[in-house]
């Protein structure tokens, strides 16, 4: 045999030996013996809620402004004789700032001497209606005593100046009795300008409407404010930081689960780990939309006599839908869990009697599978299925499920009992010789071995 036709003989003899050992080590380290996660049946108080988000509100606040324009001068104090500022306790009536008054002082001024002057008219036009009067008398005697002679005993042109001397003064009364009216009527919106102007004065101290804590100065002293169409706002004052609301916004899908005095709880990022309680006030109808998804404004109101809860602070709120209490209660993963093949059953559960092993996996011979494990074991279309172990197998056991929270659910059947082991997955066991154990991490690389 030639060396070279040696040499190749050699290699394919070597290369059969070494695929023939390396296919019995894969056989006896081939996949790892399937053990079962599980977790206890417990039993236990079943709270469904529907979560939302809101915003902590004062229950009543009053906004501060100002009707008339000016430059802040200075502020007041509150109870504490400290100047108003953020956070400062007022009493009602308490001054909170004052505005430059010169201008509405003039005006007042200006105002008060109007009236002044229109009174005055009106005593000069009540003497002039005495003169007018005795003008009137003494054209009246004039005229009284012209009738007695006669036109033969006087000329015509005498007795026609009588009468009309007459008519004149008796014009001139009834003139200077209309003179005093309007004269009064001056008097009344000379008043009026007074007030107006009193008024505006007084506007240029700012005081505070109701007792409470301010919670917002918005203003400083030298800044001017402009009185237009729109108010200047100057203080937000909260009436009692003792009650306040959560307004929350709800989902147009969940709103008709909310209704007036219902339970809620919530927490602040304040206090992670205090729960704070509610109680439903009123659903707002004036809906907003964004985005074509339609939220309602839900107001939650709660006692806040600790002083804990601050405006505006952001809430993670639950409305409690309902509540079971003494339930048993099985992880939702449970409730989704199936064997992934029909040998990992109990054989009086499987859907064949056939030899399994003969079998292609997840397949018996008469074509039964877990899906239709579960639905024979189920029967009914409202019920779920558990899976529960059975020495290396797991058998179904078919319940009633009931309300769930999202991570537990209620379920009811009388083969179930408190402690009773559920399956939730299944792991790989350790390889021999790896040393490993456990779940294998999909996302972690796996290296081919040597």
């Amino acid at each position: 045999m030639k060396p070279l036709t040696k040499m190749i003989v050699t290699a394919v003899i070597l290369l059969s030996v070494a695929g023939i050992i390396a296919a019995l080590f894969l056989k006896s380290s081939g996949g790892g013996k399937n053990s079962f996660k599980t977790v206890k049946l417990k039993r236990g108080e079943l709270l469904v809620t529907i979560p939302a988000t809101g915003t902590v509100e004062p229950e009543e606040v009053i906004d501060v402004g100002a009707q008339v324009a000016g430059q802040i001068l200075a502020f007041g104090k509150d109870k504490d004789g400290k100047t108003v500022d953020y956070g400062s306790n007022v009493e009602e009536g308490t001054i909170l700032a004052q505005i430059d008054e010169t201008v509405y002082a003039a005006n007042a001024a200006q105002a008060s001497a109007q009236l002044l002057q229109a009174k005055a008219g009106v005593m000069r036009a009540v003497a002039d209606l005495e003169q007018l009067k005795a003008r009137l008398y003494q054209a009246q005697r004039d005229w009284e005593r012209a009738q007695k002679l006669g036109p033969e005993a006087l000329a015509e042109s005498s007795y026609d100046a009588y009468k009309a001397a007459y008519e004149t003064a008796k014009a001139n009364v009834t003139i200077g009795e209309a003179t005093i009216e309007q004269d009064k009527a001056s008097v009344t919106q000379a008043e009026a300008v007074l007030q107006s102007a009193q008024r505006n004065l007084s506007y240029c101290t700012i005081k505070s409407p109701v007792s409470g804590i301010i919670i917002d100065r918005r203003v400083n002293i030298g800044q001017t404010v402009v009185s237009s169409l729109n108010t200047p706002s100057l203080f937000l004052i909260a009436k009692d930081l003792k009650r306040m609301q959560v307004w929350v916004s709800v989902n147009e899908a969940f709103i008709g689960l909310i209704h007036p005095g219902q339970q809620v709880s919530f927490k602040v990022d304040a206090y992670p780990n205090e729960v704070f309680s509610g109680e439903v006030g009123k659903v707002r109808l004036n809906a907003t939309m964004t985005q074509n998804v339609v939220m309602y404004t839900v107001e939650v109101i709660t006692d806040n006599s600790s002083g804990k809860l601050l405006p505006y602070l952001t809430a993670a709120v639950q409305f409690e839908q309902s509540r079971r209490s003494d339930v048993l209660l099985v992880p939702n993963a449970a409730l989704h869990w199936m064997p992934k093949t029909e040998q990992q059953v109990t054989p009086e559960f499987r859907t064949s009697s056939s030899n399994d092993s003969d079998q292609g996996e997840g397949q018996s011979a008469a074509g039964g599978s877990p899906n239709q494990v579960t639905q024979a074991s189920a029967g009914r279309n409202n019920q779920q299925v558990i899976w529960v172990p059975q020495g290396s197998f797991v058998r179904p056991i078919a319940v009633k499920a009931g309300a769930s929270d999202g991570t537990m659910t209620e379920v009811e059947s009388d083969e179930l009992t408190e402690g009773l082991d559920v399956v939730l997955g299944e792991q790989q066991s350790a390889t021999p010789g790896t040393g490993s154990s456990g779940t294998t991490n999909p996302f972690v690389p796996q290296f081919r071995r040597r």
